[in-house]
């Protein structure tokens, strides 16, 4: 530094008045002011000149920059009382900065638009590049006196740069910003409009306003302070938007459609974006967002409600997509939506099943394709256009649920129960044996859609009663196609609805293996007797609560049959003492090789079909009062045998040709058709009877019943164990949502259920409270 030095070592301070500096030190900032080349010597020489001011000795009294030494020892004071000056260089810097400034502002004050934008821009970049250089040169007195002075709470005195900040804002920017605002927002404007502009101007402003932000309460501060930047342009540019865009969305609405009207308003959110980008500051992209997102969007909401149906009913997906995008900028706008979608959906479902008509009740693979169908496209909907939103995924499954459960095929049908009860037949077709099986992966796919159908099901346990059904025909039947494919499906369903759902399914295939064990055992037995019987004999043992069978009627069995019967029940006996097997006649079959015609058949038939065509080895006519009092088969069966009998041409009535099979007394006589003639060797004649079909129907339904009362009774007393004491609103409420996986219960049966509860003694209504129930230990 430019500090004399004697011979000895010591520096000696001098006495430095600002007078006798000053000249100097203020040619040279003007030198900076007006952008001169000016060398290294020189700027040391200006720092220099500052340094020995802030470092001088004595200052006389009339200077009023002496300051009486304070007690504390403040951050960058130096010890032992040394006290740094600076307050009359300060005042005659602010001075020069203030006349300066008020120079450029006769210049500037008459110009407009793109004029006054030039000016300030070019003014503004040369004043900080020069602010910034001054800054250097008084860091001096920056680092020791203006620090000392904040830290003692002087107000209003600033480090040089933030000093000429403030002095261009209080000068210059306070008269100029209204129309150096303006100038910058008829440019946006102008660029809206699509005209090219020049960017860097509007930078440029932008850059001011944010530099002129200061902290005056802590002017140390680190960081932006961006009141400037908000207060002087961007609550104003965020007016100017939002009336630009009203007037601009109303026009365009009343000239195009709303489809062209969604592609200009995501193309403007675009712009916006941008324009935050290359020359507004970042803070501001959140308030211009919401404000575009409200004049643009929200304000025409109920436009876009009625046009999002008209997208639907088109199938226009891109369009909904778009749509979507747009309208969940809104909080909690997409709620209408997600109501219109659900009943477009509901609709559109309801729609096709109706147009199946009678043909879907007796259809299943209509009725489930037909529903797969609906959810197939709309699931792509929601997961294409709608982002797979969880509203949209709900207003989805909801509408599914409706369509599913109530539709004018269960109308047709009088029951809610319907739509389980056709799944289960359609799963049914797919997994027993036929000419058609598709190919394994296949099939896995088409069981992974019937899921679908599945999870939409309010009454699964009728569901469940007609699978089980089904499933034991096909393992007594052995009509399954494959064991992996059963096997996969009970999984499906245990995972949709536990464990205790799936378990009878799993144990009626383990009595299926059982019986093959069984089975060959008895064979052995059978083997090592040495009374083998004339007849291929096999039996299923099935688990009597695991299997959805009624008991067998009274029958006589053919005394062909009866030896067999007898030999296994005794095996059986001495294998498992104490078990009692009870014998479906009605779900068992056998072949039959026929002697008596042209050729040699073989007949797959009943036991009920096998009993009738036995008789007719004793005799070739029999009455079918005679037929009923030898093979005790009651005589509503026993005509349904005869019907399918005559009808294959086995038997012949009394008078052949005239004969109608759907007259039979008990009195008709009924004949073997000696000339019986068909062109395969093997014939099935084991077709099912409409009695039996229909009094399974109606069982089921009678036991679903019966089953339903039981869970409700069981939810009841699971929830009153545990709550003790409960009110009759709050318990209907606990019941309807534990069995709400299982089915939907009605009021009525709830009630009902307290009633038989209450009687059994398990629940008490409290004394002066008769809607509080409590729980009886």
């Amino acid at each position: 530094m430019a500090v004399a030095k004697p011979h000895g070592g010591q520096s000696i301070k001098q006495n430095y008045d600002l007078d006798q500096i000053w000249g100097d030190l203020r040619g040279g900032i003007e030198q900076v002011f007006q952008r001169l080349s000016m060398s290294k010597m020189r700027y040391m020489e200006l720092y220099t000149h500052v340094y020995n001011y802030c470092t001088s000795v004595h200052q006389t009294s009339s200077s009023g920059a002496a300051r009486a030494p304070t007690a504390k020892t403040k951050k960058g004071a130096q010890p032992g009382g040394a006290q740094f000056v600076g307050l009359e260089l300060y005042k005659r810097l602010k001075e020069f900065l203030k006349c300066y400034q008020v120079g450029l502002l006769d210049n500037g004050v008459n110009l407009m638009d793109e004029a006054v934008l030039k000016f300030y821009t070019q003014q503004w970049e040369e004043y900080q590049f020069s602010s910034k250089v001054l800054n250097g040169v008084c860091a001096y007195l920056n680092r020791h006196w203006v620090r000392r002075e904040c830290e003692e709470g002087r107000k209003g005195i600033y480090e040089i740069y933030q000093l000429a900040l403030v002095t261009w804002r209080d000068n210059l920017f306070r008269h100029l910003n209204k129309q150096v605002t303006n100038a910058v927002l008829k440019f946006i404007e102008r660029e809206r409009c699509g005209e090219t502009i020049n960017k860097r101007l509007v930078s440029s402003v932008k850059d001011c306003y944010v530099e002129l932000g200061l902290n005056e309460d802590d002017p140390t501060a680190r960081g932006q302070n961006l009141s400037v930047y908000k207060e002087s342009f961007e609550n104003q540019f965020l007016e100017d938007t939002e009336r630009f865009y009203i007037r601009e969305s109303v026009e365009f609405l009343r000239q195009n459609p709303v489809t062209e009207y969604m592609k200009k308003a995501e193309g403007r959110l675009k712009e916006e974006e941008k324009r935050v980008l290359e020359y507004l500051h970042e803070t501001t992209l959140q308030r211009l967002l919401v404000t575009c997102d409200k004049v643009l969007i929200e304000k025409h909401l109920e436009i876009f409600h009625a046009e999002f149906q008209n997208l639907l009913n088109a199938d226009k997906n891109e369009d909904l997509g778009r749509m979507f995008q747009l309208v969940s900028r809104i909080p909690d706008g997409l709620g209408e939506l997600r109501n219109l979608l659900e009943n477009h959906i509901t609709n559109q479902g309801l729609a096709a099943i109706e147009k199946l008509g009678q043909e879907a009740l007796n259809e299943p693979k209509i009725y489930v394709s037909t529903i797969l169908e609906v959810h197939r496209k709309y699931n792509a909907l929601v997961l294409t256009a709608f982002n797979n939103d969880s509203g949209f995924v709900a207003s989805l499954d909801k509408a599914c649920g409706k369509f599913i459960n109530n539709n004018a095929v269960t109308k047709l049908a009088s029951q809610s129960s319907k739509s389980p009860e056709l799944l289960a037949k359609y799963i049914s077709l797919l997994l027993q044996k036929s000419s058609k099986n598709p190919e394994e992966a296949e099939l896995e796919d088409t069981l992974n859609q019937v899921m679908v159908v599945f999870k939409y099901i309010e009454d699964k346990d009728v569901f469940q009663k007609f699978y089980s059904k089904m499933l034991a025909k096909r393992l007594v039947q052995h009509m399954s196609a494959s064991d992996d494919a059963e096997a996969s499906m009970i999984s499906k369903l245990k995972q949709a609805c536990g464990f205790e759902y799936t378990s009878k399914l799993q144990r009626m295939f383990q009595d299926i293996g059982v019986s093959k064990d069984l089975n060959e055992n008895f064979k052995k037995h059978l083997g090592n007797s040495g009374e083998p019987l004339d007849i291929d004999f096999s039996i299923q043992v099935l688990s009597s609560g695991s299997w959805p069978f009624q008991q067998s009627c009274v029958f006589s069995l053919p005394s062909e049959l009866e030896r067999c019967v007898t030999r296994f029940t005794a095996f059986y006996g001495g294998q498992h003492s104490g078990r009692k097997l009870n014998w479906l006649f009605h779900m068992s079959k056998g072949e039959l090789v026929t002697n008596c015609f042209k050729n040699k058949y073989t007949l797959q038939a009943s036991t009920f079909q096998m009993s009738v065509l036995l008789a007719f080895n004793e005799a070739d006519s029999w009455t079918v009062a005679a037929l009923a009092e030898a093979t005790k088969i009651k005589m509503d069966i026993l005509v349904q045998v005869l019907q399918i009998l005559l009808k294959s041409k086995l038997l012949v009535g009394p008078n052949a040709e005239e004969f109608d099979e759907n007259q039979i007394e008990p009195t008709t006589t009924v004949n073997l058709f000696h000339g019986y003639k068909n062109k395969k060797l093997r014939v099935n004649i084991n077709i099912p009877m409409k009695t039996e079909q229909r009094q399974e129907m109606e069982m089921t339904h009678k036991h679903i019943e019966e089953d339903r009362k039981l869970l409700i009774q069981a939810a009841i007393v699971r929830i009153m164990k545990t709550r003790k004491v409960l009110k009759h609103q709050n318990l209907m409420t606990e019941v309807l949502n534990q069995l709400a996986t299982r089915f939907k219960p009605k009021v009525p049966v709830i009630k009902k259920c307290i009633d038989i509860l209450i009687e059994k003694e398990y629940l008490e209504r409290q004394d002066g409270q008769k809607d509080t129930y409590s729980y009886l230990a």
